[in-house]
């Protein structure tokens, strides 16, 4: 069976609305593996140009999955050790959270590969 990678990558834009409060990117950030495969996360890198701590949520079929902190001015490299799989159809939703009223963007790259 061969394995097909995909990525999420881009600068996105943010708004916060409170560390206690994740909330989606504008548009939202989505992948939605095929109906016909199953897909695993295999790494995370984001980059944060704030002066505030950071984190990205990413919500399977709108359950959280996994948090992602990213410190100020900082960086995060995460080469999964746990491979979950995400079943077809499933929908991976990234959310942000940051302090309130903070704005700036996010740099993300992130690394799937559909089986």
């Amino acid at each position: 069976m061969l394995e097909t990678p995909k990525f999420v990558q881009g600068l996105f834009s943010f708004e916060g609305a409170g560390l206690g409060q994740p909330r989606p990117f504008q548009p939202a950030v989505t992948y939605k593996v095929p109906f016909d495969k199953r897909s695993q996360l295999i790494y995370f890198r984001a980059g944060n140009p704030t002066d505030e701590l950071i984190y990205l949520l990413f919500e399977r079929n709108g359950k959280p999955m996994r948090y992602f902190p990213v410190g100020a001015k900082s960086g995060a490299h995460v080469e999964l050790a746990v491979v979950e799989d995400l079943e077809p159809e499933t929908v991976l939703e990234i959310l942000i959270a940051a302090p309130e009223k903070l704005r700036s963007a996010v740099v993300l790259d992130i690394g799937l590969v559909e089986i």
